[in-house]
């Protein structure tokens, strides 16, 4: 099976970052994680982020860097790590997709149960040496 491109949208907003509960709608329901979804054909990673956020979560953002590339674990997919700015707006799920949303520290995310292995290792690793 073909490998295809996702992006992970890690959105700041001061000292805290968005973390979306999976909706009953999705693949694993219930996994706390970072926005994310895949790359269309002809779309930039930059437009995968911007497009994902509005359509989960209803925000407008700018994304900012690439910060880290990983797999998902059954290797269906290459993870993108943008991090992106959501400084204003209000969090408004889309209810298939996104169960519940939280604004947390980096500490908090994990601290919530379930998370996926990868994303764990994103912030326990990777974003402290941002």
């Amino acid at each position: 099976m073909e490998q295809r491109e996702a992006v992970v949208a890690v959105l700041l907003r001061g000292d805290r970052l968005l973390a979306v509960r999976r909706g009953p709608a999705v693949v694993r329901p219930g996994y706390w994680q970072p926005v994310s979804g895949k790359v269309e054909p002809g779309e930039t990673q930059e437009q995968a982020v911007v497009r994902e956020v509005r359509e989960e979560v209803g925000l407008t953002v700018v994304p900012e860097v690439k910060v880290w590339e990983s797999e998902t674990d059954d290797h269906r997919f290459r993870l993108h790590w943008w991090t992106a700015r959501a400084d204003t707006g209000d969090v408004v799920p889309d209810p298939r997709e996104v169960a519940e949303t939280r604004w947390v520290t980096p500490r908090e995310f994990l601290a919530l149960d379930p998370v996926f292995d990868g994303d764990r290792e994103f912030f326990e690793r990777i974003l402290p040496e941002l």
